[in-house]
């Protein structure tokens, strides 16, 4: 069996134009209004910020982001809640970071300073 892990990150926003185009003003005119903190963190106006890409493309594990009804569509979670984080390992899904520790984070560091800590307790 693989030892094989992938860390998801899940948006609370779903997918598609008209969603991305809403999301986009809706960060830009009303931003206290936007209900992704990951989002708010890890992307600007135009795209994922560069200093969140290289850090993710720095993790030796493979890296998944969905909206949350592309998750809801590729996996079976009960109760999941969004912004956050799960580990995928051949026994399945766990909660990685809940969207109480995502929507707490004020800076992509912080978000960063989550990731490094908790892969550290990983078996």
């Amino acid at each position: 069996m693989s030892n094989k892990k992938k860390l998801v990150f899940i948006y609370n926003a779903d997918s598609g134009v008209i969603n991305l185009v809403k999301d986009f003003w809706k960060k830009i005119l009303r931003p206290s209004s936007y209900q992704c903190n990951l989002c708010m963190q890890t992307f600007g106006a135009f795209g994922m910020k560069k200093d969140w890409k290289k850090f993710i493309n720095n993790l030796k594990i493979d890296v998944e982001f969905l909206h949350k009804d592309e998750f809801e569509k590729n996996y079976e979670i009960t109760g999941a809640i969004y912004p956050s984080a799960y580990i995928e390992t051949e026994n399945g899904l766990e909660l990685f970071i809940s969207q109480d520790e995502m929507n707490d984070v004020k800076t992509i560091d912080e978000l960063k300073e989550i990731v490094d800590k908790k892969f550290e307790k990983l078996p």
